[in-house]
C-alpha cells in the first residue's frame, strides 16, 4: 500500500466523518432541535486544557478576576447612581428657589474616581490574560509538537499533512480566543449577572419577575439557535482542515499539475471543497450573528415592558418605587440583558475551543511510537584480546551495550553490520500482506542490491531494518541481536539512510550537511561533501558552505540536493548504509561522479541499495530480486544473468 493511497484513505475517512455528523445528530447533542449539550468530556477536556496554566500564571489569573469582581461592582454602582441622583439631589434641587449643586458634584465627582478605577481594572485585565492566553497556547503548541516527533512514521503516512497543520493555526486560534477573551468575558457576565440580580431584587421584586420572563426566553432563543451553530461551526472546522489538506498536497505537486496541464482541474476541484468551506461557514458565522440582534430587540422589548410596569408601580405603588428607583432598575436591566446575550454570544467561541481543543488532544493522544529496547548503542575500544570496551569519547568504534535480562550479564557486542532476516512477514493494515516469509543475510561489509517492479516491496525490507514499522511474524538481527532489543534511536544512530524522496531544512549547506552529526566540525562536512562528490558544486554557490538554502532547496538541482543527502548521511560514519533510490534524481554524468564516491562511502560498510538503475548495483556482492513482497532469486550479477529469470528480463528487457 502507497502512502499516497494511505493518505487518500485518510481524507475520505475525514469526509464520511463529516457526512455522519451532518446527516445525523452529534453526540451529546439533542436530536430534535439542536440543542447545546457539551459532551460527556467536557468537563475533563476543560481541565486538561487548563492544566497548561503555568503557576506563575495562577497569581496572574487572580489578579484578573479581581479586576472582574472590581467593575461588576462598579457597574451596579453606577446603576445605582442614577437613580439617588434623581431621588436625592435633583429632585431637592427643583423644590429650592436657589439650588445647591454641591452634593451633585459631590456625587459626580465620587463616580468619575469609580469609573478611572474602572478603566484602569479593564486595561490590568486585559493585558492579564493576553499574557496568560499566549503562555497557555506556547505551552499548547509545545507539546502538540515534542509529541508529533514521538508518532511512528506510519501516523504521517496516513494522516494528511495539511491537517495536521490545520491543529497548529485554526485550532490553536481558537483556543487563543477562548482563554484571552471569552474566559473573562464569561466570568465577568456571570458576577454581573449575580450583582445586578440583587440590586434588582432590593429595588422590585416584582419588576425582576418581568426581568425573568424575558430572560428565559432568551435563554431558549439561544439555545436554540447556538445550538446549530455550533453543530456548523465543527463541520466548518473539518472542512477547512481538508482543504488545507488539499492545498498542501497541490503546492508540493505543483510542477506535476503544471506538466499534465491540470491547472482548471485543479482549480475546479479546489472551488468546489472552497464552496463546501463557504457554505458551512456561511451557516455558522450567520446563526452566531443574527443571536445578538435577536437578544437585542428582546432586551429592547424588556425595556418597554419595565418601563409601563415600572411607571404604574411609581404612581400607584403608594411611594415603594420613585422615579429615582425606576430609573435604576432600568438601567440594571440594561446590564442584566447584556451580559445573558455576551454568555450566549461565547457559547460559540466555547465550542469552536472545545472542538479544536478535541482534535489537538485526538493528535496528543495517539500512542507514542513503542520502544521497548534495552540494548545501546556506545563508543568503544578493542582490547588486545579482540574484545571490545566502552569508553567516553569517540573512537570510531562503536559497540552493543547489551544487559541479559535472564542472567544479569553486561555483554559488548562490536557493532559489525551483520544484518539478517529470519522468515519475516509484515502487513501495513491487517487484511493487506505486504512480505511473505523474507529470509536474507548481508554480512558485514557486504553490498546488497534491491530490484523488482515498483511496488513489489523493497523500499518496505529496508522500512523494517531501521524500525519505522515493527514486523508481525519472524526476526531480524543486528549483528545477532534481535532489533527489537536495542533502542530504536541508537539502532537508527548506527544507519546512514538517504531517502528516495530528498528532505533539505532551511538554513546554510553546512548546517544541512551536519543534520547527520550535529558537532561535526568543518572540516568533516568539507570531508563528507567530498565524498558524495559535492564540494565543487557547492563552492561555485554565492557564499560556498554558508549559502543559505530554503526547506524545498528551489535554489539548487534535484541531482545537487540528492547530493546533498549523501553527503549527509556519509558524514554520520554508520557501519550500515540504506540508499533509496539514492540516484534516481541525478543524470548520468552526476551519477558517474559520484559512483566512486559511494564506493568510498560503502568501504567496509554493510550497504543496502534500492535501485531501478540495474547498472549501479552489477558491483553488488548479491542482488535480491523482490516481487510481490516475496525474494524469488538471490545471487550476484553473472549468477542471475545466466539463471535468465526475472533479474535477466528486467536487464535486458527480453523474456526467454
Amino acid at each position: 500500500m502507497s502512502r499516497r493511497q494511505t493518505k487518500r484513505e485518510e481524507i475520505e475517512r475525514m469526509r464520511k466523518e463529516q457526512e455522519e455528523q451532518s446527516s445525523g445528530p452529534r453526540r451529546g447533542m439533542g436530536a430534535a432541535a439542536g440543542k447545546i449539550r457539551l459532551d460527556a468530556d467536557t468537563g475533563k477536556l476543560l481541565v486538561r486544557l487548563f492544566s497548561y496554566f503555568e503557576k506563575k500564571h495562577l497569581f496572574r489569573l487572580a489578579l484578573a478576576a479581581v479586576c472582574v469582581v472590581v467593575g461588576a461592582l462598579i457597574s451596579v454602582r453606577s446603576s445605582m447612581f442614577l437613580g439617588r441622583v434623581i431621588d436625592n439631589c435633583i429632585k431637592p434641587m427643583l423644590m429650592e428657589a436657589v439650588p445647591d449643586f454641591g452634593p451633585l458634584k459631590q456625587a459626580m465627582g465620587t463616580m468619575a474616581l469609580l469609573y478611572g478605577i474602572n478603566v484602569l481594572a479593564i486595561l490590568i485585565r486585559q493585558l492579564t490574560m493576553v499574557e496568560v492566553g499566549n503562555g497557555l497556547l506556547y505551552k499548547v503548541r509545545t507539546s502538540l509538537f515534542g509529541h508529533l516527533q514521538t508518532l511512528p512514521i506510519g501516523y504521517f503516512d496516513t494522516h494528511p499533512y495539511g491537517d495536521v497543520m490545520s491543529r497548529f493555526t485554526n485550532d490553536i486560534d481558537n483556543i487563543r480566543q477562548l482563554v484571552s477573551r471569552s474566559l473573562t468575558e464569561v466570568f465577568s457576565s456571570v458576577i454581573s449577572i449575580v450583582a445586578v440580580f440583587i440590586a434588582m431584587v432590593r429595588l422590585s421584586w416584582k419588576m425582576t419577575l418581568v426581568v425573568m420572563g424575558t430572560i428565559i426566553i432568551i435563554y431558549f432563543v439561544s439555545i436554540a439557535i447556538g445550538g446549530a451553530s455550533s453543530r456548523n461551526f465543527t463541520l466548518r472546522q473539518n472542512s477547512l482542515g481538508l482543504m488545507n489538506a488539499f492545498i498542501e498536497e497541490n503546492l508540493n505537486g505543483q510542477k506535476v499539475v503544471q506538466v499534465f496541464c491540470h491547472e482548471e482541474k485543479i482549480k475546479s476541484e479546489f472551488d468546489e471543497r472552497n464552496s463546501d468551506l463557504k457554505k458551512k461557514s456561511v451557516i455558522a458565522n450567520s446563526l452566531a450573528g443574527i443571536l445578538m440582534p435577536i437578544n437585542a430587540s428582546l432586551g429592547n422589548i424588556q425595556y418597554v415592558l419595565l418601563a409601563v410596569v415600572g411607571g404604574y408601580l411609581a404612581i400607584n405603588g403608594k411611594g415603594t418605587l420613585t422615579l429615582g428607583m425606576l430609573a435604576s432598575f432600568l438601567t440594571l436591566s440594561r446590564n442584566f440583558t447584556r451580559p445573558v446575550t455576551m454568555i450566549s454570544q461565547e457559547v460559540n467561541s466555547l465550542v469552536m475551543a472545545l472542538a479544536g481543543a478535541r482534535r489537538i488532544f485526538r493528535v496528543m493522544d495517539e500512542a507514542p511510537e513503542a520502544d521497548e529496547g534495552y540494548v545501546t548503542l556506545v563508543p568503544a575500544v578493542e582490547n588486545e584480546d579482540g574484545s571490545v570496551s566502552e569508553t567516553d569519547h569517540e573512537t570510531g568504534v562503536w559497540a552493543w551495550k547489551y544487559p541479559h535480562k535472564t542472567s544479569g550479564e553486561l555483554e559488548y557486542v562490536k557493532v559489525r553490520g551483520d544484518v539478517r532476516f529470519y522468515d519475516v512477514d509484515f502487513s501495513y493494515t491487517p487484511e493487506k500482506q505486504i512480505l511473505y516469509d523474507i529470509s536474507l543475510f548481508a554480512k558485514p561489509g557486504q553490498k546488497l542490491a534491491f530490484v523488482g517492479s515498483t511496488g513489489a516491496g523493497k523500499t518496505t525490507i529496508t522500512n523494517l531494518i531501521n524500525r519505522f514499522y515493527d514486523i508481525e511474524d519472524g526476526k531480524i538481527r543486528f549483528d545477532g541481536i534481535n532489533v527489537n532489543k536495542i533502542k530504536k534511536a541508537d539502532l537508527r544512530h548506527a544507519m546512514g539512510i538517504v531517502l528516495q524522496d530528498t528532505n533539505l531544512f532551511t538554513g546554510t549547506v553546512e548546517e544541512n550537511i551536519k543534520y547527520g552529526k550535529l558537532d561535526a566540525t568543518y572540516d568533516e562536512v568539507v570531508q563528507a561533501a567530498k565524498i558524495a562528490n559535492a564540494h565543487n558544486f557547492i563552492m561555485k554557490l554565492p557564499q560556498g558552505y554558508d549559502t543559505v538554502i530554503s526547506g524545498t532547496g528551489s535554489q539548487l538541482s534535484q541531482g545537487q540536493c540528492q547530493l546533498l543527502a549523501i553527503a549527509r548521511a556519509s558524514i554520520e560514519n554508520a557501519p550500515v548504509m540504506i540508499l533509496d533510490e539514492a540516484t534516481s534524481s541525478i543524470d548520468t554524468r552526476t551519477e558517474s561522479l559520484i559512483q566512486q564516491g559511494m564506493d568510498r562511502l560503502m568501504a567496509g560498510r554493510t550497504t543496502f541499495v534500492i535501485a531501478h538503475r540495474l547498472s549501479t548495483v552489477q558491483n553488488a556482492n548479491a542482488i535480491l530480486v523482490v516481487e510481490g513482497g516475496r525474494i524469488i532469486e538471490r545471487g550476484t550479477h553473472e549468477e542471475l544473468l545466466e539463471q535468465k529469470g526475472r533479474y535477466y528480463q528486467l536487464y535486458t528487457g527480453s523474456t526467454e
